[in-house]
C-alpha cells in the first residue's frame, strides 16, 4: 500500500507566492491568486495551508479577508478544511483529475510518484495567458477553423525564435503540429517508406521510434554514450547504410542529457553531407538551459537542408499539444500533403495561446527556475540514497540517465513500482534491446517528492541486489514524453 504524502507551507512563502494581489475586494483577490497557485502547481495537492492568523500576519491584511478567501477556496474546490488539522488544498475531481487511465491503469497508480513521464506541470502564467487569448479568440470564429499550416500569427512568433537564434527562417517555414510526436509522424509520413533506412540514437525517445517504423521504415543504430556522441561510428554507419533520415537530439538528449557543441553539429552535419543523408532533429527540450548558458547554433546553420522539429510541451506544458516544424520552403508542399492524410490542423485556442507566450521568450524565467531547483535537489538525493549510481548532472533538460552497478534496471523498476514509485529502465530507450544498467528519473515533480523517490528507490535497489536475480517483470508501461 502506497502512503500518500503530506506537506505543509509557511506564511511567509504563500505571501511571497501571492505577491501583490488585487485588493478590490481584497479576499476575491487572496482566492483567485491562491487557486492559480494551487492549478499549477506551485502549491502542490494536499498541501496543508497556514492557518489563518498566521496568513493575516505575514500579508498584513485582515483576518477577515484570509478567513473569506479560504472560504472562498472551499467552495470553489480548491481546499477542504480537516477539523483539528487545517486547511488543505485539493482541485476539483480530486487527485485523479490529472491521469489518464491508459497511463496509470494499475491499482495504487493514482497515489504513486509518477516519474515515467518526463513532463513537468504547467509553469505561472499559463492560466492568464489563456483567459487573454480567450478575447483574441472571437475574430476567428467566422471562419471553418482549419489552419493545416499554423495560425499565421503563430508562424511568425515560431519563426522570430529561430531568428533570434540565428537562423533566418521565414513564417512560411513552419508548420504548427499538436504536439513533436506529430510532427514526427508527419516527416516519416511524407519523407519515407516502406524499405527506406533511418538512422536513430540509443538510447532514444521510444515514440518517435514507433512513429518512424509506422511508416514502413527499418532503423539502424548509433549508440549515444552516457558522455556523448561517437562521432566516428556516427560517420561509419551512414557510410555503412546509406539512411534517407537520421533522427538525432543535439539538444539535452533524451535521455542522457548530453548536449552536442558547435564543433560536434558540424563534424556531424559533414558526414550527413558526404552520405546523402537529411536530419531530421528534434528540439523538443532545446530552451531548457538551466545554468543560463549560451547554447550552441541550431543544427540546421550547419546542414541547410535539416528538418527541425520543435515543442511547446516541455517549454510551456504538455497539455497545450502543440509542436512545430521548420524546414526548408521547397519541403513544406510535400509536408503539408502528408500531414492532411493525418490531421487538419492544431486547436486555434491553443496556438492563440502560444503566441501570447512566445512573445515573453521561449520559455518562461519561473519555469527554468522551478526545473533549475528540482534537478539540484533530485542530483542531491540520488547521491544520498544511491551512491553507487553513477550520472552526468545535465546542464539542461529534464532528467538524469542514472548508471546501475548491474544490469536490474527493469527489476529495480519492478520493485519500485510495488512502492509507489514509478520509473522507467533503460530498456524503454533502446532502439534494439539492451540498457538494462540505466534508469531514467525526470526532475520534473516537487523536490519533496523527488527525494521520496529516490529513498523508495534505493530501499527497491536493496531488494533487488539481496535476491541476486532480476526478480518479476510486470508489463511496460505507456510512455508519453
Amino acid at each position: 500500500m502506497v502512503q500518500s504524502m503530506s506537506t505543509s507551507i509557511s506564511a511567509t512563502r504563500t505571501a511571497a507566492l501571492v505577491g501583490d494581489f488585487p485588493r478590490s475586494p481584497a479576499y476575491a483577490g487572496l482566492a483567485d491568486a491562491l487557486t492559480l497557485l494551487i492549478g499549477d502547481g506551485r502549491i502542490t495537492f494536499g498541501t496543508r495551508l497556514p492557518s489563518e492568523r498566521e496568513l493575516t500576519e505575514a500579508l498584513g491584511v485582515s483576518r477577515t479577508t484570509v478567513t473569506r478567501a479560504y472560504a472562498a477556496l472551499r467552495d470553489s474546490g480548491y481546499a477542504e478544511a480537516h477539523r483539528g488539522s487545517g486547511t488543505f488544498t485539493r482541485v476539483p475531481g480530486g487527485r485523479e483529475r490529472a491521469h489518464d487511465r491508459a497511463l496509470l491503469a494499475r491499482p495504487g497508480d493514482g497515489d504513486a510518484i509518477d516519474l515515467n513521464c518526463a513532463a513537468a506541470s504547467a509553469p505561472p502564467g499559463l492560466a492568464a495567458a489563456y483567459a487573454e487569448a480567450a478575447a483574441d479568440l472571437p475574430a476567428y470564429l467566422g471562419g471553418h477553423g482549419y489552419f493545416p499550416a499554423g495560425l499565421p500569427e503563430l508562424q511568425r512568433a515560431i519563426a522570430a525564435t529561430y531568428d533570434a537564434r540565428g537562423l533566418p527562417t521565414d513564417p512560411g517555414q513552419i508548420m504548427v503540429t499538436p504536439g513533436a510526436l506529430s510532427a514526427a509522424s508527419i516527416v516519416a509520413q511524407a519523407c519515407t517508406g516502406p524499405g527506406d533506412r533511418v538512422l536513430v540514437e540509443s538510447p532514444v525517445y521510444p515514440n518517435a521510434t514507433q512513429a518512424l517504423r509506422h511508416s514502413g521504415a527499418r532503423l539502424a543504430v548509433s549508440p549515444v554514450d552516457p558522455d556523448g556522441w561517437d562521432l566516428d561510428a556516427v560517420g561509419d554507419a551512414l557510410k555503412q547504410t546509406s539512411p534517407r533520415l537520421a533522427y538525432l537530439i543535439p539538444d539535452f538528449q533524451n535521455p542522457t542529457g548530453n548536449l552536442m557543441d558547435d564543433a560536434q553539429r558540424e563534424e556531424y552535419a559533414g558526414h550527413l553531407r558526404r552520405a546523402r543523408t537529411v536530419a531530421v532533429v528534434d528540439e523538443a527540450h532545446q530552451a531548457l538551459a538551466l545554468d543560463g548558458q549560451p547554447m550552441p547554433s541550431p543544427f540546421a546553420c550547419f546542414a541547410p537542408d535539416t528538418i527541425t522539429i520543435g515543442s511547446a510541451s516541455k517549454s510551456f506544458w504538455g497539455g497545450m499539444r502543440l509542436g512545430w516544424i521548420r524546414c526548408p520552403a521547397a519541403q513544406m508542399d510535400r509536408l503539408t500533403r502528408a500531414r492532411v492524410g493525418l490531421d487538419l490542423g492544431a486547436p486555434v485556442m491553443e496556438q492563440l495561446v502560444l503566441a501570447r507566450l512566445l512573445a515573453d521568450g521561449p520559455v518562461l524565467p519561473e519555469h527554468i527556475s522551478r526545473l533549475r531547483e528540482q534537478r539540484d535537489r533530485l542530483v542531491a538525493a540520488i547521491g544520498t540514497h544511491l551512491p553507487d549510481w553513477t550520472f552526468r548532472i545535465p546542464t539542461g533538460g529534464l532528467a538524469l540517465w542514472c548508471e546501475l552497478t548491474r544490469p536490474t534496471a527493469t527489476a529495480v523498476a519492478a520493485e519500485a513500482e510495488r512502492s509507489g514509485v514509478i520509473v522507467a529502465p533503460g530498456p524503454v530507450f533502446a532502439a534494439e534491446g539492451g540498457l538494462d544498467r540505466f534508469v531514467r528519473i525526470p526532475w520534473t515533480r516537487p523536490g519533496d517528492e523527488l527525494e521520496e523517490a529516490a529513498r523508495r528507490l534505493a530501499a527497491a535497489s536493496s531488494v533487488v541486489h539481496s535476491r541476486q536475480g532480476a526478480g518479476a517483470r510486470r508489463p511496460g508501461r505507456v510512455m508519453v514524453a
